[in-house]
């Protein structure tokens, strides 16, 4: 009976983020399937260089804010949470304004360096999305820091539902698309996913009338790593698609962001452990110690891996009938990109799980310097592939350093709290049985 409450978190709260993951990766790769068909290589393409470079932005400020605000309100007493929802708003309002002025000057370059000159008013009309996105990170920061994620799920389900329900009517209908015009739609999708952050995290959204100064400091130190963590991360599954666009031109990104477009449906086990694990883990790591940390995180690799692998083999035997479905036999090119993500999906629970361990722990700079190396290695590689070889060299440059980074990984968490990677191939395998025993059987019977 002692262990129910703590069960229900882990289930309720589990469900809800595979949910959400699944519904914010359906209607992104439903978006994109639509988009795909509605738009030209090259208008696609350049679509593909504009969420690169947007979704770098707003990691700039999620990085320096979403984790330590989730971190220090979930360990931290309530009488001391105004303070710091107060602080993460302040330093949220100084970090937007060097964004905006960033955009500003950016877009111009980008635009040449891309030969995409409609990429400049898209950056510019994106500045209203990033006022209103930054107000919902710190709503849902909020929420998801007091162990709840149901306002987080709606949101994602209002904000890209309603962008998805634009595209498709443009589709059944054979309306012309601008690009412009998806920008417009997102402000609409943005405004409304701020309203409903809003709505579900007042209850605990209480400010102080003072900007603590301590508060600022403890908040932006713990940030600035998890903030380096975070670009760098991006950077790395990104940098090949910006390269390409430089390199070779905005169809090559494109043809790249297909293969990555399949495998973001992997992410969503990975990701929706990762939600749960962060504040569970800065919890038992100040009442349980390190060792619950180590059963933490090779646990909840191996339930992971034991949810990607089945489907990276399907994708890989099927990769083919897979790109010709989503995409049509005019992206056959993305074909042997996508064999190659695959295989790198494979580790994607192993390092993501990582940072995770080490930022909820205190260790944001450890993560940093690994996720900062890996991102270097995987510039250097892709500028020499990519010219040498072509589209398939930015598949094998990001490869190549994923693995470097993961066996840098590995020797850390061994270092740090102990971690044994085989385990979490003997909770991979158990996980098939133990599922098995506890649910199927169980729900068969009541049949």
């Amino acid at each position: 009976m002692e262990n129910k409450p703590k069960d229900q978190y882990w289930i309720k709260s589990g469900f809800i983020n595979i949910l959400q993951n699944f519904s914010g990766v359906f209607f992104g790769f439903a978006g994109f399937y639509v988009l795909v068909r509605l738009l030209t290589k090259h208008d696609f393409g350049v679509w593909t260089l504009f969420i690169s470079t947007t979704t770098i932005l707003e990691a700039i400020r999620s990085g320096l804010l979403q984790n330590a605000l989730v971190k220090y309100i979930s360990s931290t007493d309530r009488k001391e949470h105004p303070e710091i929802i107060t602080a993460s708003f302040a330093i949220s309002g100084i970090v937007s304004v060097f964004c905006i002025t960033t955009i500003i000057l950016i877009a111009p370059y980008l635009s040449r360096i891309w030969d995409s000159p409609q990429l400049v008013s898209l950056l510019y009309f994106y500045i209203a999305i990033y006022l209103f996105s930054g107000m919902q990170a710190q709503f849902n920061g909020v929420e998801q820091a007091n162990l709840r994620f149901n306002g987080i799920f709606i949101t994602t389900i209002i904000r890209q539902g309603t962008f998805f329900a634009y595209v498709l009517a443009c589709f059944v209908f054979s309306i012309h698309v601008e690009l412009i015009y998806l920008v417009w739609v997102q402000i609409l999708s943005a405004l409304l996913g701020m309203l409903i952050a809003y709505n579900f995290a007042k209850d605990n959204l209480v400010l102080s009338r003072n900007v603590s100064k301590m508060w600022v400091n403890k908040l932006f130190s713990y940030g600035k790593y998890a903030f380096g963590t975070l670009i760098s991360s991006l950077l790395s599954g990104t940098i090949d698609q910006m390269m390409l666009g430089a390199l070779l031109s905005p169809a090559a990104s494109g043809a790249f962001n297909i293969a990555v477009r399949v495998t973001n449906l992997i992410d969503i086990p990975g990701n929706a452990v990762a939600t749960i694990v962060f504040p569970q883990s800065a919890k038992r790591m100040e009442s349980e110690g390190p060792g619950a940390i180590k059963y933490l995180y090779e646990k909840s690799v191996g339930t992971t891996l034991a949810l990607v692998v089945p489907v990276v083999l399907f994708l890989y035997i099927f990769s083919g009938t897979v790109i010709h479905l989503i995409a049509g036999e005019k992206y056959n090119d993305s074909i042997p990109l996508l064999q190659i993500t695959l295989l790198y999906c494979l580790l994607g629970p192993f390092g993501r799980l990582f940072g995770n361990i080490l930022d909820s722990i205190g260790k944001t700079k450890v993560t940093f310097l690994v996720v900062i190396g890996s991102a270097t290695l995987n510039l250097v590689l892709n500028y020499f592939l990519i010219r040498s070889i072509g589209v398939m060299g930015a598949a094998y440059a990001t490869l190549i350093s994923s693995i470097a980074g993961f066996i840098v990984a590995q020797v850390i968490l061994r270092r740090t709290i102990g971690v044994n990677i085989l385990n979490t191939f003997v909770y991979m395998f158990q996980f098939y049985p133990e599922f098995l025993d506890k649910h199927l059987k169980p729900m068969l019977k009541m049949k």
